[in-house]
């Protein structure tokens, strides 16, 4: 165990302390088993060892290890808790849980078998937490760590921070709210580089240049570690994966048609269906559909997006203006919560109550003037007026 305490020391000796992810202070760190999900790049090892470092948890003994460290081709999972819960240990992080084949067993199992110790976990999004081999739904509580929000974005790289807003205080209040924020700072003046590479926080460390690659890079990673891991695919599925996803590059927002996917690449209809199911639980696409149809396995989505705006610049070399501002707003509504559908009069349905449609500056309300509780978001404007609200603003969700 020395090893794996001087592999944590080491680690904990690089982390900045100064700023925090908005989930920080909300994670739910009296549950005796607490995993985190999200995707790759987004601060799940960060945020860890920052818990580990808090002040509250100077009187704890806490063990942070990776899953796909060495020190476990010899040793279990529960060897390690056996061990660290000898010593009185009290918190055992474990980063990347689903690159461990027998996770879900072996949690279990320390979960009943230590009632002293507390374990927090990340995993990638692609993994189901409640279908691994052992039944872990009543001992589990999951959070979800998602990319920056505009509003994060501003506080890491510009150093201007502001509290996160309602949706309902944005729809009631929206003049009053962008008045406060533009006195500070001028939002537009960021608000193209944050939909370009600002949705992953390493664009703190990276040039603007380099981020193209680094995304490129992420994609590869789920697509061939976090899925191969987690839904246990070939690289002869990753392969198709890849292909899929090269196709829905092309013309997304992407209105699929099953049976020429299935056919271009020589793939079942239920196997695409399957593949579209996985790319989103992975969190590099999203599928939408209109109000009560929900998603299933073998359905097919109205439409398809990228899952963040970040990922259509890095996957197309010159993403529609459009689609870029419907994948932010998308993006920021169901990353804070809201249930999102796509809308038959305007663009987007939130929360089955209000209807948004998503423009420039120049974008008239005449398709959603006649719609009760419509709404436009407005790109390349700095505030807004009555039902006219900045798109921007919607980035202060979270």
């Amino acid at each position: 165990m020395e090893e794996l305490i001087s592999y944590q020391n080491n680690l904990l000796s690089l982390v900045d302390n100064s700023w925090h992810r908005y989930l920080y202070p909300h994670l739910k760190t009296d549950e005796k088993l607490l995993g985190i999900k999200g995707l790759r790049g987004v601060g799940k090892t960060t945020l860890l060892l920052q818990h580990i470092q808090s002040p509250f948890l100077q009187s704890t003994k806490s063990l942070y290890v990776t899953a796909d460290h060495p020190y476990f081709y010899k040793s279990s999972l529960f060897d390690l808790a056996t061990l660290f819960y000898a010593y009185s240990g009290e918190l055992l992080v474990i980063d990347e849980v689903h690159k461990y084949s027998n996770w879900s067993r072996e949690l279990k199992l320390i979960y009943d078998g230590f009632p002293n110790l507390k374990v927090i976990f990340t995993s990638s999004s692609a993994l189901d937490l409640f279908r691994g081999e052992s039944d872990l739904s009543r001992r589990l509580i999951t959070q979800n760590l998602e990319g920056l929000s505009f509003r994060e974005y501003l506080s890491l790289m510009e150093g201007v921070t502001f509290a996160k807003v309602e949706l309902k205080e944005i729809l009631e209040n929206h003049s009053d709210i962008t008045r406060e924020i533009t006195s500070k700072i001028h939002p537009l003046t960021y608000f193209q580089k944050y939909l370009e590479y600002g949705y992953f926080p390493a664009i703190q460390k990276t040039q603007p240049s380099e981020m193209k690659m680094k995304l490129f890079q992420t994609i590869n990673t789920v697509l061939e570690s976090d899925l191969a891991f987690s839904k246990d695919y070939s690289p002869a599925n990753i392969l198709k994966i890849k292909k899929l996803l090269g196709v829905i590059a092309v013309t997304v927002p992407f209105e699929p048609n099953i049976s020429a996917i299935a056919t271009k690449l020589g793939l079942g209809r239920n196997t695409v269906y399957s593949f579209l199911a996985h790319l989103q639980d992975a969190k590099i696409i999203r599928l939408l559909n209109k109000p009560n149809r929900g998603i299933n396995y073998l359905q097919k989505p109205d439409k398809i997006y990228f899952d963040n705006s970040n990922f259509a610049f890095a996957l197309q070399e010159n993403p529609n203006r459009g689609t870029i501002r419907e994948t932010f707003f998308a993006n920021q509504l169901e990353n804070s919560g809201h249930k999102l559908a796509l809308s038959d009069s305007g663009d987007f349905l939130v929360d089955e109550k209000w209807t948004f449609e998503i423009g420039g500056k120049a974008k008239q309300t005449e398709q959603i003037k006649s719609i009760e509780n419509s709404y436009l978001a407005s790109d390349d404007i700095e505030s807004g007026f009555a039902s006219r609200i900045p798109l921007w603003l919607f980035g202060f969700l979270y």
